[in-house]
């Protein structure tokens, strides 16, 4: 498998920091093409067979090399032109799965979403499935989660008549799922969207949360996320001033402290092994109240899960900066994404206690 060009998709708006994280953790690669939510950049070198791409994003949702691009008015069309393409590039090809995707679409929990694109992408995918010079006996799964290591063929719809080909392997969960937007149940009535990110947050971490943790939520209300970490068999404590919903309230393993964060006593957080936070503040007023909790509360948290607010554009720049200062409060690792169900957001996650 051979290729000159990576691409990445991103949240919509968020191609900028993109570009420069790209340019300042993988100088070699240069920026090549961009649509809202889609960027390629050109490797120095053609990708060696088989090859693994990991890149070291924040705003990467997924990334594969591309193959090229097929344009045309009629899917069928589109579906052989695209087989064609991937027969000339990659002739012994045996992909495990395909995903395909459009380069702007709604989420569950956005406004207008109707499972209509995501209905769409499967129908294309049965499409190319039909078409690919697939060396394997089995054929390839189309849009679901993969396993490690599985080789996947990606097609991202960048405009209704306009596929972009690409591959990648997964080694890594953002990159086992289908445009790097894991596939998530919902609850019958959803309280927040918190839910959706606490919930994609522990599927991208992997962080070791078990059923009787002890967690405390800063900024909880209404009770999205308390819900999603009640439903995983949690003790939740949540801090927030503003009100909760019924639903967690009445959960016995949930109790509520009506009051900010710096006004509670500091022995609420000394037990707890996971604490959470996700305030409506900027990022430095979070790191300030983490910092409070941390140092002078007593609490040993064995990781962090935190929601930073991108309240200037120009704070893409400064997560290298912050993530720093989240290791100088004892912890070796902390890594930062920006969600699938983020907006201007990114969450960072802190582990392995010093």
């Amino acid at each position: 498998m051979q290729a000159r060009f990576v691409f990445a998709v991103t949240q919509a708006g968020a191609e900028r920091p993109l570009k420069n994280e790209i340019a300042r953790e993988h100088p070699a690669l240069r920026f090549a093409f961009s649509r809202p939510g889609f960027v390629t950049f050109r490797l120095p070198d053609v990708a060696a067979a088989g090859e693994a791409l990991a890149l070291r994003s924040v705003f990467a949702r997924t990334w594969g090399y591309s193959l090229g691009k097929v344009r045309g008015t009629e899917d069928r069309e589109l579906a052989r032109d695209a087989g064609r393409l991937v027969a000339g590039a990659l002739p012994d090809a045996a992909f495990r799965h395909v995903h395909v995707w459009p380069r702007e679409r709604p989420l569950p929990g956005d406004e207008g979403f109707d499972g209509t694109a995501e209905e769409l992408a499967r129908s294309i995918g049965t499409l190319l499935v039909d078409r690919l010079p697939q060396a394997a006996a089995a054929q390839p799964a189309v849009n679901v989660e993969t396993a490690a290591g599985d080789t996947v063929l990606d097609c991202v719809l960048v405009e209704r008549g306009e596929w972009w080909l690409g591959w990648h392997r997964a080694t890594s969960p953002e990159t086992r799922w289908p445009g790097g937007v894991p596939p998530l149940a919902l609850p019958e009535r959803l309280i927040s969207r918190a839910y959706l990110k606490i919930v994609e947050a522990l599927k991208w971490s992997e962080l070791p949360v078990a059923p009787g943790d002890r967690c405390v939520e800063i900024g909880s209300a209404p009770g999205g996320a308390s819900l999603a970490l009640l439903e995983r068999g949690l003790y939740v404590t949540g801090i927030d001033p503003a009100e909760m919903a019924p639903a967690v309230l009445a959960h016995p393993s949930f109790v509520h402290v009506r009051a900010r964060a710096k006004d509670v006593r500091r022995s609420v957080f000394r037990d707890c092994r996971w604490l959470v936070m996700d305030a409506n503040v900027a990022p430095n007023y979070t790191l300030d109240t983490l910092k409070g909790v941390l140092t002078h509360g007593g609490a040993r948290p064995e990781g962090l899960v935190l929601t930073l607010k991108l309240t200037d554009p120009a704070l893409a720049e400064e997560l290298p900066a912050i993530a720093d200062r989240i290791r100088r409060y004892g912890y070796r690792r902390v890594r930062i994404r920006q969600l699938a169900f983020n907006r201007q957001e990114v969450c960072a996650v802190a582990s392995d206690r010093t």
